[in-house]
Formats: structure tokens, C-alpha cells, sequence
């Protein structure tokens, strides 16, 4: 994207962010249920993390780049690249200092909402998450009081929090698994494998360190290479229907 002006890179920006947006709200939208969408607990947290990520990476990278406007231009499209799991780039991110590369880390593991373009482990399994850990917080301290976790004014099944908990379960397995598998390869960093795997499991593109970028996944073993194919397959498909049509019980049904 360096071709392209910095007018037609805010454009793209702009509706990076938009797509990466649960449906469902412009649904809401054409119905004209402004305050629904206002109240969407999930776009605000989608929001609320694309920004608060630009403001901190500006800050970070704005020493290389001298300018506050183009740090906060290159910062804005870089994150909404990584969270919508776009994979465009208008520089070397690579080259930035390690927090502002903590923070794309991040990203690609949050990715963007659900029911949305994007890929990731999506920002409503993320809420989720975090409302289950603070219930269970305070059942530590009053551990007689019955308190169920509320999304968007709804009770939610504890059937969909076990499953999201269980997706976590999943997630992380799969990634320590391939993480170990890339590692076989000399000559990589860590930064490099792990980078690898949550970009390809999370079909975002570019990674970090090695495989940044500027860089490709060339290098790479044949079998990292097919355990990284299989990762982005898992990601785009989801864990579980692949998981399923791979199971042996699935196969005997049938």
C-alpha cells in the first residue's frame, strides 16, 4: 500500500475497521436501531481496543518518525490491518520497537468481532472471557452469591461460556503445538515462530522478526510449512468443524 496517497491509505483505513464490524449492527442500522448499536457491548469494545492501540503505538514509534500526524496515520492503518486481519502494510512494522510489536501481537490474537470479515479469536469470545473471569472473581469472595454473566443486557447460556472456554483450551494447544513444531527449524527466533503461527492460525498475513513485512515464509521447513497450511485452515474454518470432520466417531457415523 506505500504506492497509494495518504488520502486513499485513511480511506482504506476506514473501512478496514468498518468490515471488521459484526454485521448484525448494520443490520440494526437499516432498521434504525441507532441505540441498540450504540449500546453494543462488543463494538465498543472493538473500538475502545483499535484506538486505545493506535494512541499507544503512536506514542511508541512516534521517536522514528518525528511526526505525531504520520505516526498516528501509519499506526491507524497498521492496527486496522492486524485486527481486521486484512494484511496490508504501508511499512516495515517490523522495524518498530518492541512494545509497538507487543501490541500487533496482541491484535492478532483479538482479531476483530464475530460475524465480520475478520478472522482471530473474535472480540465476543474476548468479552466473554474477561465477564467469565470477573464472575468467577467475585464468586471467590461470596462464594453463596449466584451471579450469571450479562451481554448486551442478555442473560447468556452457561453452554456458550463452557464453549468459549473450551475454544480457549483448543486455541492455546494448537498454538503451543505448531509453535513447537516451527521450532525444529534453525536459525529462527522465537519472536519469528511464534509471530508465524498466530498470523497464519489467525489468517492475518505478515508476521514479526523473520517472516515480517518485508519477508516471506520461504525458509521454513516442509513440514512447518504444512503445519502453518493447516493453521490457517483451522483459523478460517474454526477449530471445531475441523476438528470434527477429522475425528474418527465422525467417520463411523457416516
Amino acid at each position: 500500500m506505500r504506492e497509494y496517497s495518504a488520502y486513499l491509505q485513511n480511506v482504506v483505513t476506514v473501512f478496514m475497521i468498518l468490515f471488521g464490524v459484526n454485521f448484525s449492527c448494520y443490520f440494526l442500522l437499516l432498521r434504525k436501531e441507532w441505540k441498540n448499536v450504540l449500546k453494543d457491548e462488543e463494538l465498543r469494545l472493538y473500538l475502545a481496543v483499535i484506538f486505545a492501540s493506535i494512541f499507544m503505538i503512536a506514542l511508541n514509534i512516534l521517536p522514528q518518525i518525528g511526526s505525531f500526524r504520520t505516526a498516528w496515520h501509519h499506526a491507524a492503518f497498521t492496527v486496522a490491518s492486524i485486527i481486521t486481519t486484512t494484511g496490508y502494510a504501508t511499512l516495515d512494522f517490523n522495524k518498530w520497537p518492541t512494545f509497538s510489536k507487543a501490541v500487533l501481537l496482541t491484535l492478532m490474537f483479538i482479531g476483530a468481532c464475530a460475524g465480520s470479515t475478520g478472522g482471530g479469536i473474535k472480540v465476543s469470545r474476548v468479552l466473554l472471557l474477561f465477564k467469565g473471569l470477573r464472575r468467577n472473581l467475585h464468586q471467590v469472595l461470596h462464594p453463596q452469591k449466584v451471579q450469571s454473566i450479562r451481554v448486551n443486557g442478555q442473560n447468556m447460556n452457561e453452554t456458550v461460556v463452557t464453549n468459549t472456554n473450551e475454544y480457549l483450551t483448543a486455541y492455546v494447544m494448537i498454538v503451543i503445538f505448531s509453535f513447537v513444531i516451527l521450532s525444529l527449524n534453525a536459525g529462527f527466533s522465537i519472536e519469528s515462530n511464534i509471530s508465524a503461527v498466530m498470523c497464519c492460525f489467525n489468517n492475518i498475513g505478515p508476521g514479526l522478526d523473520q517472516v515480517g513485512p518485508a519477508s516471506n515464509f520461504s525458509a521454513y521447513s516442509d513440514l512447518s510449512k504444512i503445519t502453518l497450511t493447516l493453521d490457517m485452515l483451522l483459523g478460517r474454518l474454526e477449530i471445531f468443524p475441523v476438528l470434527v470432520l477429522f475425528s474418527r466417531s465422525t467417520w463411523k457415523k457416516l
